[in-house]
């Protein structure tokens, strides 16, 4: 995984400079089951010290996530031990400031025994604190008083609903979800639809239930899941975080169910 510095799109019109990982903001999402060794050469291109933080391993942090400085590369290797949708993350101080310039991303690890759907997605949530011109680094002083200005799925304002996700009437579709914060709380909802698969934070909620139901997952900063449901007829069902402020920001997109 190459650390690089970029301008980037994150809302139509609004670029900002931002510290990716692969190029991307959040960086690639990894999938593995449990059992599985990932073996991560971190490069830095970029023009500062970087590191890498991968919650789906457990070792003691020293050495693996340490912070290298531009030119250098370190090697980290863990085992997949739990299943869960984890969050990675730069986690050279100050953290926020990296985070929040689009170092975050997910790895997703597999229950045992998952059963197949028809559709898989992966959503993860984050933030941008904008800077003050065209092109411009993250505001330190908006991180501080806790007010972004844009909170998105995948690294942009509402992508989704310019590009809508396609699923169709009565398949089975699964969505995981990761809040990679830095501090906005999400709450994850489908207008018009019902889940019928809740799983959090490794435990199922509900567990393709016949009658009982839910509407929302809730997740804190560093928090994920997944749900699932089918829908029932053709049209546009909208997703949002219902923290509604934040669906205002950008935590919005849309399935375009057909027949």
């Amino acid at each position: 995984m190459t650390v690089t510095d970029k301008k980037v799109e994150v809302a139509p019109g609004v670029i900002q400079t931002l510290w990716l990982y692969n190029g991307t903001a959040p960086g690639p999402v990894l999938h593995g089951r449990v059992g599985d060794t990932f073996v991560v050469t971190l490069v830095n291109k970029g023009d500062m010290g970087h590191s890498i933080d991968f919650h789906a391993g457990s070792l003691a942090p020293d050495e693996p996530m340490r912070t290298i400085p531009p030119g250098e590369s370190l090697v980290y290797t863990f085992t997949a031990n739990r299943s869960g949708i984890w969050m990675y993350h730069c986690s050279t101080m100050p953290m926020t400031a990296h985070i929040a310039s689009g170092m975050y991303g997910a790895v997703v690890i597999e229950p045992a025994g998952l059963p197949a759907v028809d559709e898989s997605y992966v959503l993860v949530q984050g933030e941008y604190y904008l800077g003050a011109h065209d092109g411009g680094l993250v505001d330190t002083a908006k991180i501080a008083a806790g007010t972004p200005d844009l909170v998105v799925f995948n690294g942009y304002a509402n992508q989704y609903d310019h590009a809508p996700l396609p699923a169709k009437v009565g398949d089975r579709v699964r969505i995981w979800v990761l809040d990679a914060g830095l501090d906005r709380a999400t709450s994850f909802h489908v207008v018009g639809g019902q889940f019928n698969t809740v799983w959090a934070e490794g435990a199922y909620l509900l567990k393709r239930s016949g009658t009982s139901g839910s509407q929302a997952l809730a997740l804190a900063p560093a928090q994920g899941g997944f749900v699932e449901l089918t829908f029932p007829e053709a049209g546009h069902y909208p997703f949002v975080s219902h923290y509604m402020i934040d669906a205002e920001r950008g935590a919005h997109g849309v399935f375009d169910v057909t027949k």
